[in-house]
């Protein structure tokens, strides 16, 4: 249950139709009410129109997005006197797309959108999570900068994603860290603190990880402002509320202001 304090929120929460999550709908839910979260938000992978018969096998396709938008508004109909629940998506930032998005958007009463820039482009050839060169630090920052210039996104998710795989903080690391940043502060947009990356251990090959103390340094430097992201692909995920609290503490030593709600 809830200690005092903070409350816990979390706008970061997959469903099965990403494919690469697990557990129904309402075991989110459940999960979040048991670890004590005042704020739920589902945002699932956003589906996109692909040309040439293109399937993503990371999100959800366009004949899931009524039963996704279904599904989130009886929940927070049934729960609504245990917790608050929102509807939002994680979206790449594709300059073509953003018409279409804001008509999305708009047709099915989408609340809040994480930035999460994970590829290359749409077809999703380069993994941001397994780079390892100057080069593909660069161009993950061009295209997160971009992305944040639109103005389009309640926040950018895990930031330094890029850092997963990468073998060690140099140059163009800080630069591309340090550009973020500062992008992020002049358009007031939260960084996430993303849990994810404390579970992925195993799959880091030797690179830095994430979230990276010289990314959040320098996030502290810029001044930036945080919110905490669970990133959760299991309903086990959000009962870690030790976990939680403990990217609290975090935040607060380096001296960043943590933002508990996105506007």
């Amino acid at each position: 249950m809830k200690e005092d304090g903070p409350i816990r929120t979390n706008y970061h929460t997959h469903t099965t139709r990403c494919q690469h999550a697990q557990g129904s709908d309402e075991s989110y839910v459940l999960s979040a009410i048991e670890a004590g979260f005042g704020h739920l938000g589902f945002s699932d992978h956003c589906p996109w129109p692909y040309p040439d018969g293109f399937v993503s096998p990371t999100r959800m396709s366009l004949d899931e997005m009524a039963d996704y938008v279904r599904s989130v508004h009886d929940l927070k109909a049934a729960y609504a006197r245990q917790i608050e629940i929102s509807l939002g998506l994680e979206v790449e930032h594709y300059p073509q797309y953003e018409s279409w998005l804001l008509e999305l958007k708009e047709a099915h009463g989408i609340q809040f959108l994480i930035f999460g820039n994970h590829f290359d482009s749409m077809f999703e050839a380069v993994y941001y999570g397994r780079v390892s060169s100057p080069e593909h630090a660069a161009e993950y920052a061009r295209l997160t900068l971009a992305g944040i210039a639109s103005g389009l996104y309640d926040c950018l998710a895990h930031p330094d994603l890029f850092l997963q795989a990468y073998p060690q903080f140099d140059d163009p690391c800080r630069k591309a860290s340090r550009d973020i940043c500062q992008a992020a502060r002049a358009m007031n947009l939260p960084l996430e603190y993303n849990l994810s990356g404390f579970y992925n251990t195993r799959r880091r090959r030797g690179g830095i990880g994430y979230p990276s103390l010289d990314f959040w340094q320098i996030a502290a430097q810029e001044g930036c402002q945080a919110i905490i992201g669970v990133d959760a692909h299991s309903p086990e995920r959000l009962l870690d509320a030790p976990l939680y609290d403990l990217a609290r503490q975090h935040l607060k030593a380096l001296g960043i202001r943590e933002a508990e709600a996105l506007a």
